[in-house]
């Protein structure tokens, strides 16, 4: 709390006067009395305070969203060229100061999320400023997801304002083109924190047969291709999202004859492919979040274990495996370990040759390194 670490747990607070509700603005003081912030309150949340402001003449109102989400997006439009994407986050909740708020731009649309009691209770006044800003023609909510229900809301998407989202929204980033599902897609539609990862790996293919995993609309697979990967084989349990991926290729203009695809489950088709003999150049694992919390992290551990395991199994010597954790339960050192652990079951030899992480806009407060959700290994087998 005194370094401005924006969390206040259920067990920390010794006593609450008055009924708060859900959402309501609350004073903060210690045990002596001493003023220390102002943040939401969420009765049914671990996390009982979220903090606005160690500022105590700072007041919550309309123009404190305004001036917060005004200086998140200003960051956002001052690295545009460096992002080189029509695509990107504006806000990012802790990060920005403003905790529960999530804002994505897709060109002219923003899809926005209402993750915490905080956030829902300055809902209308987070789209009015958004609205009053006059640079977007419309706002699509996409507050469908599991962490509402921690906080005691349900799940909700709609349209909030302007134009509604197309089933499809083009949006292009670092020279490739996307087809998006903001209505339907994961996350709000695009894969926005993994774009530096993509570029990334696109300078380290330079051929050969390359394995994405958990491929979802094909981010790693477009990049593989556009590198000169001559065999990509896409693994994702949709069928949809591996329709789209289809179509992604074919609106780069890539060949599709380089392109396989199977709908399944990554566990099992990793274990199909290993007895198979099969051999890779390169893979990429990015999974779903196995452990949200840091109480799932020894669950998730033995599931990022294991394909793990079976990838380092599946590379040709000298082959490159990109693996990733977006697990906020799981810290860069365990991950690491993890997957130093799967490379010693899997008998091979293997060395890092690059940590991955997050772009630059999705911020990590020095105050708030929960902020740090992605973790990233670049590893590479050795040779026989």
């Amino acid at each position: 709390m005194l370094r401005h670490h924006p969390w206040i747990y259920s067990g920390a607070i010794q006593d609450v006067r008055g009924e708060p509700a859900s959402g309501d603005t609350v004073e903060v003081f210690s045990r002596d009395g001493e003023w220390l912030g102002r943040g939401s309150y969420s009765a049914a949340s671990q996390i009982r305070i979220r903090l606005w402001t160690w500022d105590p003449d700072e007041v919550v109102d309309r123009d404190y969203f305004a001036r917060r989400l005004g200086g998140a997006i200003q960051t956002r439009l001052a690295a545009l060229a460096r992002l080189d994407s029509s695509c990107y986050r504006e806000a990012y909740a802790e990060s920005d100061g403003v905790p529960g708020v999530i804002v994505d731009r897709y060109n002219d649309l923003r899809v926005v999320q209402f993750l915490t009691a905080g956030a829902e209770r300055w809902r209308g006044d987070i789209l009015d400023t958004l609205v009053a800003r006059g640079d977007c023609q419309g706002v699509f909510e996409r507050s469908n997801v599991d962490v509402r229900e921690l906080e005691g809301l349900p799940q909700r998407a709609g349209w909030l304002w302007g134009r509604n989202p197309q089933p499809r929204e083009q949006v292009q980033e670092r020279g490739l083109r996307f087809w998006v599902d903001v209505i339907h897609g994961h996350k709000t539609g695009h894969y926005l924190d993994q774009r530096d990862n993509r570029w990334a790996f696109g300078r380290l293919v330079t051929g050969g047969r390359v394995l994405n995993c958990f491929a979802y609309t094909g981010g790693f697979t477009l990049a593989a291709l556009a590198s000169g990967a001559q065999d990509v084989l896409s693994i994702e349990s949709s069928a949809v999202a591996l329709d789209l991926a289809r179509d992604n290729v074919a609106l780069n203009g890539l060949s599709l004859s380089g392109c396989r695809w199977l709908a399944g489950d990554v566990f099992a088709e990793l274990r199909k492919l290993a007895d198979h003999g099969d051999r890779f150049d390169a893979i990429i694992l990015d999974p779903p979040r196995f452990a949200p919390t840091a109480a799932q992290a020894s669950k998730a551990a033995r599931g990022y274990k294991d394909i793990n395991r079976l990838a380092f199994k599946l590379l040709q010597p000298g082959g490159l495996l990109l693996t990733f954790s977006c697990s906020g339960g799981v810290s860069p050192d365990l991950f690491q370990k993890i997957v130093a652990d799967a490379a010693l079951d899997a008998k091979v030899g293997a060395t890092i040759i690059g940590w991955l992480g997050q772009p630059e806009d999705h911020p990590v407060s020095l105050a708030f390194p929960e902020g740090r959700y992605l973790k990233g290994l670049v590893c590479r087998v050795e040779n026989d």
